[in-house]
């Protein structure tokens, strides 16, 4: 399943680091005219949990429509996601690198698995924990599985009368959003990885988890100064390269 010859491991936050743009979230909500404002309200008064929110904005999704939008349209809105500079030329670097890479992210699972498709592995697509689905396995990595592990949120299929694709009232839920350091540990451990020799990148408090479980950490395009205070390095451009760069002198790779 995984490669014990691997030494290291980076994780990515996906969503203002991996993505140009707020959040995936709000990306679909923009394209449906919908805004959130009422759940995010009640979740920051305490008066909703995350996996209440989660459950909310679905339904503020599905209701955006009529019929409801199906898992085909709202990867069809996604189509245009906008990705930031470089991070294809950051990531193919990295990964020359002896490395495993990991999205850990609340944001939504379809542009994760986007990002990771185009990094498939040699190995033909199967069930494992932190893998794509079996669709974009077949439909973008030609039946393979790819390299990265993938932890998102998001949207899940319930197959109905209607459609095939149709979107369920509960969500996925795999991403807390102060519990990803609890994720960078069971990557460590499963991979046989230290934290000296595992790298995270991050914009905003709920990365300070992942922060606090690497030996590199980086606050990129911060999203206020609390990241900025656990990190070891910030950034403030909007280039992979420079994440690269800078994972590559504190690792000495050559």
């Amino acid at each position: 399943m995984f490669l014990a010859e691997q030494k290291y491991l980076i994780c990515f936050d996906m969503d203002r680091v991996l993505v140009d743009h707020l959040s995936t979230w709000q990306f679909v909500y923009d394209k449906l005219g919908i805004n959130n404002d009422e759940s995010f309200a009640l979740y920051n008064q305490g008066k909703l949990d995350e996996w209440d929110w989660i459950k909310l904005d679905l339904g503020l999704i599905k209701g955006a429509r009529n019929p409801p939008a199906t898992d085909s349209e709202l990867r069809e809105l996604m189509e245009d996601m906008p990705l930031m500079k470089n991070w294809k030329h950051a990531i193919s670097n990295i990964l020359e690198q002896n490395t495993h890479i990991a999205i850990i992210s609340g944001g939504l699972q379809h542009t994760a698995r986007y990002i990771a498709a185009q990094f498939p592995s040699e190995k033909k697509w199967k069930k494992r924990w932190g893998g794509i689905d079996p669709n974009t396995a077949r439909e973008q990595c030609e039946g393979h599985d790819s390299v990265f592990h993938v932890f998102t949120n998001g949207w899940l299929i319930e197959p109905n009368e209607n459609t095939h694709d149709a979107i369920g009232d509960f969500g996925r839920y795999q991403v807390q959003m102060n519990g990803k350091g609890s994720i960078v540990q069971m990557l460590q451990r499963r991979l046989g990885i230290s934290k000296e020799n595992t790298a995270s990148v991050g914009d905003s408090s709920g990365d300070i988890g992942m922060f606090e479980q690497s030996e590199v950490s980086i606050c990129f395009n911060p999203w206020n100064d609390e990241p900025i205070a656990v990190a070891s390095h910030t950034i403030h451009e909007c280039d992979l390269m420079l994440v690269y760069e800078h994972i590559k002198s504190r690792f000495n790779w050559d």
